[in-house]
């Protein structure tokens, strides 16, 4: 058994928190399972997890020698996948899916570009602002904001997004200036909310004196669809809590002001989600890579455009 064999097999137990599913997902039985963590172990001299009957627990070395392993592996399947690239040409479809205004803004004007470079690649785009489940979607790629639940798919991240708390003129002239999180709550402003059906109380995590604090506001208003939040704010119908690159022209024209400054928002990752596979298909990863190289410095110069 090769020594890669091993790092991949002890990245799945680890991810997958099971010797019997990384079996499973790589096609080999637990035995051979089992033997290549135990050959792993030996060289390395130290124990990676530690196992009962009924747990499967990583050490401290364990938890340390993961994130080399995953990065090795990250590099592997990179290297493997520019020689494809080089010896075979692109074709087939590629499932994608991204929030509304990431999706509109950022990654639907590249995709034209990407599909010129590969004439024989089909990009079906899926635009939603839900979370999506991409193993059960048959999806390649999924570009989110926040932070991902599913810690067995793999992050691929872009940058960290300013947001800014926004409303209209119209909206200020009618209900005052809050200078803060404490006055959205205490002054009752009608806070717009991104929500999705099951989720449960809205709150939004904002700077203050003493650290990050979540602020419990609420509205009439809510919509699983951020643009129509926008356009709410836009007809004077309350305050927004939107990524700065999605309303920059509005912040420039004036159309939309900050609010509550001394709590501005704290910043949210932007990634790419993608499911692990032996060999990462070609025509993923450089999607991946095409669409990460454009939108990095977008999202940069959006995050200063104030």
């Amino acid at each position: 058994m090769s020594y890669l064999d091993n790092i991949r097999t002890f990245v799945r137990v680890y991810e997958l928190g099971s010797m019997s599913a990384a079996g499973r997902d790589l096609r080999v039985s637990p035995a051979v399972t089992s033997a290549r963590i135990s050959q792993l172990e030996e060289h390395l001299g130290v124990r990676l997890f530690q196992r009962t009957t009924r747990s499967l627990t990583p050490t401290e070395q364990g938890k340390s020698f993961y994130r080399g392993a995953a990065e090795i592996l990250e590099a592997v399947e990179s290297a493997e996948a520019q020689i494809v690239n080089l010896t075979e040409n692109l074709k087939g479809s590629l499932y994608v899916a991204a929030p509304l205004g990431v999706g509109r803004r950022l990654i639907a004007p590249q995709v034209p570009k990407f599909l010129a470079e590969y004439p024989e690649v089909n990009v079906r785009l899926r635009l939603t602002d839900r979370k999506v489940d991409l193993t059960t979607e048959g999806l390649d790629l999924a570009f989110f904001l926040g932070q991902p639940e599913d810690s067995n798919l793999r992050i691929r991240k872009i940058a960290d997004v300013e947001r800014v708390l926004c409303a209209s003129p119209k909206y200020i002239k009618k209900r005052g200036m809050p200078e803060s999180g404490d006055a959205l709550i205490a002054d009752e402003h009608e806070c717009l909310n991104l929500r999705f059906p099951g989720a449960t109380e809205f709150q939004w995590l904002l700077r203050t004196d003493t650290g990050p604090k979540r602020f419990r506001v609420s509205g009439r208003y809510e919509s699983d669809d951020g643009d129509v939040l926008t356009d709410w704010a836009l007809g004077g119908h309350g305050i927004a809590l939107k990524p700065i690159f999605e309303i920059a022209q509005h912040l420039k024209a004036g159309t939309l002001v900050p609010v509550a400054e001394k709590t501005p928002p704290e910043p949210i990752q932007m990634a790419c989600l993608f499911t692990h596979r032996r060999m990462q298909d070609p025509k993923t990863r450089l999607f991946m890579e095409f669409i990460i190289e454009r939108i990095g410095s977008s999202i940069a110069a959006a995050n200063t455009a104030r």
